[in-house]
């Protein structure tokens, strides 16, 4: 069995503390430092005093939800997020950050079969960057059937700028869950949620027998016949800021590199 990574130690001690409640008047303090500190916008949020925990300030849920585009083909921003990259992909490498390339093949993992990833080796992705400050839950895009979730478990080092500058494969050793997702139309896309320092967990509320920064030590597939998600699905969170790469295979994206979006937004449209 490998040894668990150092930045997976430190991630579970920062969520100990996170989800832990503390008197009423110490939490409300906690919270309202965090939110003073990171500088939150809690106009669409309930106060910070109202949560019991730093964790569930993280993963707070929208008081009202927010309209978006309702046609079949506009894919929606599954998060509030900066833009880090967004562009086509080269025979399974795409751009990362100023000029860094990370291997989509490798990225996908040894559970993708290979006829699916030949499919996206020219197709086109969206990085997108939470921030401790963002709203960490995450949605689904487009009207979808999600045939497969792969749990890869890895390291949890910080995804920010400094550190995509220095390990350009980064993306590729950090944990990481991938999603294989169906349009009506049949048209592939994938999510990948992608673990980072202090992220305590990545939820998957279709899945609840992946858990993050666990003991899991070898990768995991899960399957499914039946599973159709609808755009704006709430279908999990991250318990800290961290990343998630849409890969598509056919699809023009209206974002650019350094704009920051929100979730519900327009970011692209599927193409036949």
């Amino acid at each position: 069995m490998k040894n668990r990574h150092i930045t997976s130690a430190l991630s579970q001690i920062f969520g100990r503390f996170a989800s832990a409640s503390f008197p009423a008047p110490v939490q409300s303090f906690i919270n309202a430092s965090y939110v003073k500190l990171m500088g939150l916008d809690m106009g669409e949020f309930h106060p910070a005093s109202s949560y019991a925990s730093l964790n569930q300030l993280f993963t707070r849920h929208l008081r009202e939800p927010r309209s978006f585009n309702r046609d079949g083909s506009v894919m929606i921003s599954p998060c509030d997020a900066l833009v880090s990259e967004c562009g086509k992909i080269h025979d399974f490498s795409s751009l990362q950050v100023k000029g860094m390339k990370y291997k989509v093949d490798e990225l996908l993992g040894s559970f993708i079969d290979a006829d699916k990833k030949h499919r996206i080796k020219n197709g086109r992705f969206i990085n997108f960057y939470l921030s401790p400050s963002d709203y960490h839950r995450y949605h689904i895009p487009l009207n979808c059937r999600i045939s497969k979730a792969v749990h890869i478990p890895g390291k949890l080092y910080p995804v920010n700028f400094t550190y995509l500058n220095k390990m350009p494969d980064l993306f590729i050793e950090n944990e990481r869950v991938v999603i294989e997702c169906y349009t009506q139309d049949d048209e592939l896309f994938y999510m990948v949620l992608v673990g980072a320092l202090n992220v305590g967990r990545m939820d998957v509320s279709f899945e609840p027998r992946i858990v993050t920064n666990g003991d899991l030590r070898e990768s995991v597939a899960y399957e499914y016949k039946e599973l159709y998600l609808n755009k704006g699905d709430d279908f999990g969170c991250f318990q800290m800021g961290s990343t998630i790469v849409l890969i598509a295979e056919k699809m023009e994206i209206f974002v650019k590199s350094g704009e920051k979006v929100s979730f519900a937004q327009d970011i692209a449209q599927m193409q036949k």
